[in-house]
């Protein structure tokens, strides 16, 4: 299918789309296809193994117990962390997993293969399942490719996959994959960006579905940053990191009783940290395109709510009004750098995931502002140029620094993006295209050591303990 709205803003587990939500949504989809089969009954012994960035950092991005967990049948979607707690617990406990909910086997964490230095083709991010018989005959095997954003392709699949997203984009009403043909059609119809997203998803769902699933994808996002506000101490992992979010709330609490403009950055930085907080804890997110980049789109969102000419008067109505608008731009600005480039940071770096979420910020607010398609593209560009080169180094593999920091600061620009390209006329002398395009290839000329492997910049120069 074609990449849609509800494709980049998907609901999942922290603190990697890439590393946790991919790779669990692979183990669910190989623990459905052994039920569908009909050889789940006949299976004795399981192997899983790991390449490359997913191996390199797994146990930092909790790699190896999303796959567990996607073993056992649940879905990122849908498992809630409460969930995930308790089951992590009995399989730690027992040592058992409970293979597509039903089948007892021994394993766990520790039985996973690691091959770091092991890329395959396709993709930084791969992984293979791998289940047999009594006397060890092969039952069934299945390698896939976590490639950014929680999505997944299937080993031998790729040429399919990219023909079928051919064919269904030729479905939609007003099908684009570029920033020229999509500036193309609103000229032709004399619409606006989110408009023209929003006409494209009409083509599989009704407007009341799009309107009400959006909603509820920003009511999870704000669900994320209360759950944060009341979480205290360190975040898991080892590199005991404080959490900010809820002094930081309590502060601007006191100083800023009525949200005075002057206090905007803040704001943002908070909204930003405390989504970003949660997805290093393992908590419920929205992958916005990347869980690592999650608290980027919230953050400017926040800012469009609370803090854009006209908002203090603003009827709730009008507010639902501004988040559809909002997530309906961002994601049409997402279907440019996921079609054209990539939004994994083990592929091109942090470049394609914080530089891709503020790209899709900042074209969404300057269209909530009033701009006009020009303006939002020049938006768009301002962004991800100045994000370009960006490198993908977290200390010990976890998502927290500089992760969490970075969120906040890609925020900022990204507003800072916005108006600026506002006080344009929409001309400007570096398309949006030229831009995704050089991100593709910078991601494809850095060295691996800056792309979520670890093994260089800040992971190796910063002492853990």
């Amino acid at each position: 299918m074609a990449v849609g709205v509800f494709d980049l803003f998907s609901i999942g587990i922290g603190p990697s789309s890439s590393h946790t939500v991919g790779p669990m949504r692979a183990a669910a989809v190989f623990a459905e296809e052994l039920k569908a089969s009909g050889v789940l009954g006949r299976v004795a012994s399981l192997r899983v193994d790991l390449y490359g960035s997913l191996a390199a950092t797994g146990h930092g991005h909790g790699t190896m117990t999303a796959i567990l967990l996607g073993l056992e049948g649940f879905h990122p979607e849908k498992i809630l962390p409460a969930e995930v707690e308790e089951r992590l617990a009995a399989i730690a406990e027992t040592g058992t997993l409970q293979l597509a909910g039903s089948v007892p086997l021994p394993y766990g964490v520790t039985d996973i293969i690691l091959r770091p230095l092991t890329i395959l083709p396709r993709h930084t991010n791969g992984m293979t399942f791998t289940v047999t018989d009594e006397k060890g005959g092969t039952l069934h095997s299945a390698t896939f490719f976590s490639v950014g954003g929680g999505f997944i392709v299937r080993e031998g699949e790729e040429d399919a996959a990219l023909k079928e997203l051919d064919e269904s984009k030729n479905e939609l009403p007003l099908p684009f994959r570029t920033a020229a043909e999509l500036l193309g059609r609103c000229q032709s119809k004399g619409l606006s960006i989110g408009d023209i997203m929003f006409v494209n998803e009409r083509a599989s769902r009704t407007e009341e579905e799009i309107r009400e699933g959006l909603l509820h994808i920003y009511s999870v996002m704000e669900e994320c940053v209360d759950v944060s506000l009341k979480r205290e101490g360190l975040l898991p992992g080892g590199l005991k990191v404080r959490r900010r979010a809820p002094d930081w709330h309590e502060r601007l609490l006191k100083e800023d009783k009525d949200r005075d403009p002057k206090y905007w950055q803040e704001w943002v930085n908070l909204i930003a940290l405390a989504v970003n907080e949660e997805n290093a804890s393992g908590g419920r997110v929205v992958t916005a395109p990347t869980n690592g980049a999650a608290g980027i789109i919230p953050a400017v969102l926040y800012y469009a709510l609370h803090f854009a000419p006209g908002m203090d008067k603003a009827t709730q109505g009008d507010r639902d009004d501004v988040v559809v608008k909002f997530l309906l731009t961002a994601g049409a600005i997402g279907v440019l750098y996921k079609e054209q480039a990539s939004i994994s940071g083990a592929e091109v770096g942090c470049q394609g995931e914080v530089g891709s979420a503020s790209s899709m910020a900042a074209g969404a607010l300057a269209e909530v502002m009033g701009g006009t398609p020009a303006q939002v593209e020049n938006a768009a560009e301002i962004a991800m140029e100045h994000n370009l080169g960006l490198t993908c180094d977290p200390i010990g593999g976890l998502v927290q620094i500089p992760c969490i920091e970075r969120n906040a600061i890609a925020a900022a620009k990204a507003i800072n993006a916005a108006k600026m390209a506002l006080w344009g006329d929409g001309s400007h002398r570096v398309s949006l295209d030229e831009v995704i395009v050089t991100m593709r290839e910078t991601g494809k000329d850095m060295s691996s050591k800056y792309k979520e492997t670890a093994m260089g910049g800040l992971a190796v120069n910063v002492v853990e303990c």
